[in-house]
């Protein structure tokens, strides 16, 4: 079956899956096991069905059963009591050839989310994969497994988007990556937003929250998942493409960081339990109350290795916000005894370089990574939330990536609302200074942009290493080859984002990166 059939029919069947308790299409493994003394219960899929971080034998299947997601309990209707949750994953989307099959409990301490790893499956193979509980089938879902160890790959196309406030648009961008047919999605943040929009009535999207206080309970950090997880066009996007997942702030609270403030110890921990409970990640980034293991490494053959960075749960706090002056924020930003990603996770991210196994190295991670100048005075600060404001751990890795001879660095980003496309440099004043890597940020797939204004002709002639800047939503498509990396920054404007009837999706930039020769190339 060809991509575009192949997609009508994974759509098709989140928009009109399932059978009831009674009906006689299920197939005969769906009925393998009850859980006694459960209440029944109707449809439970609603959050829909993921599949992320891809091995070469393995990939997470997840999905959480909430038959009325927007329960103020946060159990998204769902009764106390225990529920078996049936599984398979196949070779073929018409489950005639299915590799393997088997049945957990989704409980209620883990808001009846179930997170599957299959093991033993084939190298770069694509499967598909569903679920059964109290008598109800879920939309099917595709994934794949990453190719061998070491293995050639002659193509790597994924996408990556960021920041989806519920409040700020329709989630349009998700449409185009559905289209776009990816390999792999990455989400690099802000999967959720802890409060309510900043806009006025007039400037919201149509859609409002169930509740519109600021969440800082497990409950509500529950709830407020569920709602975000019940837009169509993100449950389509999951069920195309395996994911792989980082936080930034907002699954928490505004601009937390590794101290205990502003972001007390039982708000962490129950921001990162329902953030661990709506994503498809290993059991290994399982929260330990207040500390989840979510750093981590993935290979795409010899083509690709992915450095995923968690850059909130380890920074030292963020110094006041200097607003472009000198002074003693400068000094503290500067510190050499300041990390964005703490001793640990910097000393492991060193590790990774030492070795080259793949063409291309991504580091997916949050904030805005390369120098931003307002005024040309290296004096002066600014951006203290940012790398920019940790910046003798961004020299560490640089310097870092530099020393250990990795090839082709290319920072992934999230958070600022913007598109951004920027070559990297040692030293961000020395507009001479060699090109070592480039950063490309990836807009808001809603949150607010079309209020920031476009850099001025003077403010790129202090900042000549960034390329381009767009204010409006979208997603980043990424197309990787063995000889060049091709960055296209699509766009959805922001007048279609309030219109659920109205998606313009264009490509409005064009990048490309040679393997071996630094810089972005506009095509």
């Amino acid at each position: 079956m060809g991509q575009v059939n192949r997609r009508k029919v994974l759509l098709g069947g989140l928009a009109a899956v399932t059978a009831t308790a009674a009906s006689a299409a299920l197939p005969s493994w769906a009925n393998a096991r009850t859980t006694a003394a459960a209440p029944a219960v109707r449809d439970p899929f609603q959050l829909g069905i993921a599949s992320g971080d891809p091995l070469p034998d393995s990939v997470v299947l997840w999905t959480r059963l909430a038959p009325a997601p927007l329960s103020p309990d946060g159990f998204g209707g769902m009764p106390d009591a225990t529920y078996a949750v049936d599984w398979e994953i196949a070779n073929d989307e018409a489950f005639s050839s299915v590799v393997q099959r088997g049945s957990v409990d989704a409980v209620r301490a883990s808001g009846h989310s179930v997170h599957i790893e299959p093991v033993g499956l084939q190298p770069a193979r694509e499967y598909f994969y569903r679920f059964k509980s109290s008598g109800y089938l879920s939309p099917v879902g595709r994934t794949r497994t990453a190719p061998a160890a070491g293995a050639a790959v002659n193509r790597l196309k994924y996408c990556f988007s960021s920041c989806q406030h519920w409040e700020e648009g329709y989630y349009h961008a998700y449409k185009g990556i559905v289209a776009d047919d990816p390999d792999l999605v990455l989400f690099l943040g802000d999967y959720i937003y802890e409060k309510k929009s900043g806009r006025t009535a007039q400037e919201r999207n149509p859609r409002s929250l169930a509740f519109t206080e600021d969440v800082t309970t497990l409950a509500q950090y529950r709830a407020r998942h569920a709602q975000h997880k019940t837009d169509a066009d993100l449950q389509a996007a999951h069920a195309i493409a395996p994911w792989i997942v980082v936080f930034d702030d907002h699954e928490v609270m505004n601009n937390w960081n590794g101290t205990t403030s502003p972001a007390p110890a039982a708000r962490k921990a129950a921001g990162f339990q329902a953030f661990y409970e709506n994503t498809p990640i290993r059991s290994t980034a399982k929260p330990n109350g207040a500390s989840i293991q979510l750093y981590r490494q993935l290979m795409w053959g010899s083509l690709a290795r992915f450095h995923l960075l968690d850059t909130r749960q380890y920074r030292s706090a963020q110094v006041p916000d200097p607003a472009g002056d000198a002074g003693p924020a400068c000094t503290d930003m500067r510190s050499t005894s300041r990390s964005i990603l703490g001793g640990t996770e910097e000393a492991w991210l060193l590790k990774q370089f030492e070795s080259h196994p793949a063409t291309w190295d991504f580091l997916g991670q949050q904030v805005f990574f390369a120098t931003r100048d307002a005024d040309g005075d290296k004096a002066t600060c600014e951006s203290n939330d940012s790398w920019q404001g940790y910046e003798a751990s961004r020299n560490r890795i640089q310097q870092g990536w530099v020393d250990r001879k990795v090839a082709n660095p290319v920072v992934l980003t999230g958070d600022v609302h913007r598109h951004w496309a920027a070559d990297l440099r040692l030293d961000y004043f020395d507009h001479s200074d060699p090109v070592i890597g480039s950063e490309l940020v990836t807009t808001s797939v809603t949150s607010n942009s079309d209020t920031a204004g476009a850099p001025s002709a003077t403010w790129y002639a202090n900042n000549p290493h960034v390329k381009y800047c767009k204010g409006e939503r979208g997603y980043v498509r990424v197309t990787t080859t063995p000889s060049e990396m091709r960055a296209d920054f699509m766009t959805t404007s922001d007048t279609s984002v309030y219109d659920p009837a109205s998606v313009v999706i264009k490509n409005d930039r064009s990048y490309v990166v040679q393997a071996g020769k630094a810089g972005l190339q506009q095509v």
